[in-house]
């Protein structure tokens, strides 16, 4: 299963798909994974981070979505002021 996690003001929002799915080409899965895209591809256009969260791997930085990451974080830029 993998997660996009999208933190705001309101906590985060998430949204999961199926990794087995997305391999099948299970139409629910493969909108979920195109959705979680689009919405990574949106927050990076606004300046925010994304990190991949692996289990007993140190986070990682990436620049790309990546359908097959257990978690992504997406941490938006932060205007002070």
């Amino acid at each position: 299963m993998g997660m996009l996690r999208v933190l705001s003001h309101h906590g985060d929002d998430r949204v999961m798909w199926d990794a087995a799915g997305v391999a099948t080409g299970e139409d629910e899965a493969l909108a979920a994974v195109q959705e979680a895209e689009r919405i990574f591809q949106q927050q990076r256009e606004r300046g925010a981070v994304a990190i991949r969260v692996e289990a007993n791997q140190p986070p990682t930085r990436i620049e790309r979505f990546d359908p097959e990451a257990e978690q992504i974080v997406l941490i938006p830029r932060v205007v002070g002021g």
